[in-house]
């Protein structure tokens, strides 16, 4: 998968002390995968937690219409998504998850039980592009710096 595969020999070429990550739907996932490989704090904000399954039904060409790009979704890029599933996290202490009840998109409560309801922020209502996101900067903030090692600050 060449998008993780990008972002591991950017994180190989980094000291560790200094790297955190951040990740919004598949880049959630994508962010859950990489915190559990090189044991780096993350933030997800309403992650998506299997999007294998959401794809199965949208294997095809599809359009986007603000960019006019044509995207296919292939068997390769559900295999993809499979082979870098975390199924139980090490280090859940690791995560803090911002979801919200509202995500039209993705249902929070997988998220909420993955991550254990004591990593997951729940919001009541907003949607899948999370609403007020500059509300939990605060917090966001006083995880990761918790999170960075005293040296790397």
């Amino acid at each position: 998968m060449q998008t993780v595969a990008e972002l591991s020999l950017l994180i190989e070429s980094k000291k560790a002390d200094d790297i955190i990550i951040m990740g919004s739907s598949l880049g959630g996932f994508y962010a859950t995968f990489l915190s559990q490989k090189y044991a780096l704090p993350a933030v997800l904000i309403n992650p998506a937690v299997r999007p294998f399954e959401l794809w199965e039904d949208h294997i095809g060409e599809h359009h986007n219409y603000h960019t006019d790009e044509i995207h296919t979704v292939s068997r390769e890029h559900i295999d993809e998504l499979k082979d870098i599933h975390v199924e139980t996290l090490k280090k859940p202490e690791n995560f803090l998850v911002l979801v919200q009840t509202g995500d039209e998109t993705l249902d929070y409560s997988q998220a909420v039980e993955k991550y254990t309801e004591a990593n997951c922020l729940v919001r009541q209502g907003g949607n899948h592009s999370y609403e007020n996101y500059l509300d939990e900067l605060p917090l966001i903030f006083e995880f990761l710096l918790s999170r960075i090692k005293i040296n790397a600050r």
